[in-house]
């Protein structure tokens, strides 16, 4: 089976699963979310700042969903840096991954990321970062760029949550929450994810060859 074919059966099998934890969170969601917990935003370029401002609706996680980003359920922190073979991640949280199939493709628009990210505050999640993702099932030749930054990977895909056989670039914006680590830093080591619940703490992905 070739991985075209892999990425298709995933794409159809992950949307139907996204759409039932979606339904059964639906009401487990407050659309009261942009002030809960926030600091100061970043301070951003222009063209970084135009990107936070067209993406401002998806403070709330509900106008997400109405236009097909889909809760990952899980809150994912990397409690160890990424090793030898693995993707050089620093110690830290992402959050919840909210995740559009339809948006996967070759190419990035930088006003269309693939995922948004939220961080749970209290019983709300309040939007924190955004990050494009390109499998290479997509036939991406050569590693993505945007905001002047490369992507991270090639890299497996982030097992639990997503078969490790979807090999992919990526890269984390964080629009909406100082990163210590850095603005295009995969991890932030303040983003926290409850201490029960459907948290994961997962390990660093491996690099894998992009031919």
């Amino acid at each position: 089976m070739t991985i075209h074919r892999h990425f298709g059966q995933f794409r159809r099998s992950f949307a139907v699963q996204i759409l039932l934890l979606a339904a059964a969170c639906w009401l487990c969601v407050s659309p009261d979310v942009s002030a809960q917990g926030a600091g100061p935003l970043p301070t951003l370029p222009p063209e970084l700042e135009q990107v936070r401002t067209a993406l401002e609706k998806y403070q709330d996680p509900i106008m997400a969903v109405h236009d097909g980003y889909f809760s990952t359920l899980g809150c994912v922190e990397y409690p160890s840096a990424g090793g030898l073979g693995q993707v050089p991640y620093p110690a830290g949280g992402m959050g919840v991954h909210f995740l559009n199939p339809a948006l996967m493709g070759p190419e990035v628009d930088p006003l269309r990321p693939q995922i948004l990210v939220y961080e749970p505050v209290g019983d709300k999640l309040r939007l924190v970062a955004a990050e494009w993702f390109v499998p290479l099932a997509t036939g991406i030749k050569q590693r993505p760029q945007l905001f002047d930054h490369p992507f991270d990977g090639p890299m497996e895909g982030h097992h639990p949550l997503m078969p490790s056989v979807l090999h992919h670039y990526d890269l984390h914006v964080w629009l909406w929450k100082s990163n210590p680590a850095g603005m295009f830093s995969p991890t932030n080591p303040d983003v926290q994810c409850p201490t029960s619940g459907y948290s994961l703490q997962e390990a660093a992905p491996h690099i894998v060859t992009h031919q």
